[in-house]
């Protein structure tokens, strides 16, 4: 069987990886012309994710890459310390930066698959005999599955199912992420031991996290409406300085020192509200298919879901509607945490009594240690098969 994946992050090559080495003959496009380094750090959390791991043979370099625990210190404006969040509950167990990541999985799967960068799909038409699919740059050809594994702005979910909008949480309150290597000096970085910090500082409505040792800076903030080109730098740039204006603690000098930062991003807080990722050849893996952008499970969702399609699909034998169908019923209930919660006001709570609130509620060792079970309890899934493959 004849599959196109579109997109190389981690939904994709950890697909290509699965299908790629139990007989499918596999295409991965992306945009990119390399797989993209860097990034923020993500984690894997509970046996299901671990077992995974174990299963795609990749966990020995993840574990050799992965980054020391980090801390979060919620500090005022004089530097003294609000709360806690160990980073336990920040990183789950076991943390690596997505840009390393990436690069193992590329590394695991480049035998098994044809790696298309530089390119992407900008047109399907699908028939009884497959989908047509038409390039940017390369000659068109015909598939027997398209899979869009290309995160939250997905070109092949547009394509196949739809306009954006009809598939991201509508919400009454406008939050954007942006980041960044934006370095400050004078703040501890490490603890004993290896534990790192970073330092996060709150207003209503917004939330710089500076510091870091493993990862850029990063800012949530609440916005009247998201003005800003998504493919202007520029323009992302200005839209977060005028989110801080008049700002507090070291935020003014952060933002300075990342006017520069060749690594820097903007984009909103999604949340997909999909529960079904199919639609006749085509599929939805990861962020394409279950966003919930800081929501903490994208990682370990993305690779669920690749390594839950391709075991349907090799357990069909050729019949990839009966696949698809088994995919879609089995994705159902471990993409709920996706389709829940709401990271823009935990991170960014739009007054000072919810912040303070939120503060109280890792101060409080009861309050704390339920939030760490159920954090665990949504990742770690039995209902996950075991299948049979390579």
């Amino acid at each position: 069987m004849k599959v196109l994946i579109s997109g190389a992050s981690i939904a994709g090559p950890a697909l290509a990886r699965w299908l790629g080495r139990n007989g499918f003959d596999v295409t991965v496009v992306e945009k990119a012309t390399a797989p993209r380094p860097g990034g923020q750090a993500v984690d894997f959390k509970g046996r299901t994710h671990r077992r995974v791991l174990e299963r795609m043979g990749v966990l020995e370099d993840v574990l050799a890459h992965q980054t020391a625990k980090t801390d979060w210190r919620f500090v005022d404006e004089n530097d003294r310390v609000r709360a806690t969040v160990p980073g336990e509950f920040i990183g789950g167990d076991l943390e690596i930066l997505r840009g390393d990541l990436a690069g193992i999985l590329h590394e695991h799967s480049r035998a098994d698959a044809e790696y298309v960068f530089d390119d992407e799909i900008v047109d399907l038409a699908e028939s009884d005999s497959g989908v047509d699919v038409a390039f940017a740059r390369r000659k068109g050809e015909r598939f027997d599955l398209v899979i869009g594994a290309d995160g939250v702005h997905s070109v092949v979910r547009r394509l196949a199912f739809g306009a954006e909008e009809l598939f991201m949480q509508a919400r009454d309150r406008y939050y954007a992420v942006a980041g960044g290597e934006m370095p400050l000096d004078g703040l501890e970085r490490e603890l004993p031991g290896g534990r790192a910090i970073a330092y996060g500082y709150n207003e209503p409505g917004r939330l710089a996290l500076l510091g870091g040792q493993k990862a850029p800076s990063l800012f949530v903030f609440h916005a009247a409406a998201p003005d800003y080109d998504r493919r202007d730098v520029a323009s992302q740039r200005a839209f977060l300085e005028s989110a801080f204006a008049g700002a507090g603690w070291r935020v003014p000098e952060a933002i300075a020192a990342g006017r520069d930062a060749d690594d820097f991003y903007l984009d909103a807080l999604a949340r997909t509200t999909m529960t079904s990722f199919t639609h006749g050849r085509v599929a939805l893996v990861g962020d394409a298919g279950f966003a919930n952008t800081l929501g903490g499970f994208g990682t370990g969702l993305a690779l669920i879901g690749a390594y839950v399609l391709a075991g349907e699909l090799i357990a069909a034998r050729g019949d990839w509607a009966a696949a698809l169908a088994a995919y879609d019923r089995r994705m159902r209930k471990p993409t709920r945490i996706a389709r829940s919660g709401d990271a823009g006001s935990f991170l960014a709570p739009p007054s000072r009594w919810r912040i303070r609130a939120r503060d109280w509620s890792f101060a409080n060792p009861v309050m704390y240690r339920s939030m760490l079970w159920l954090t665990n309890a949504f990742a770690t899934d039995d209902s996950v098969p075991d299948y049979r493959m390579d």
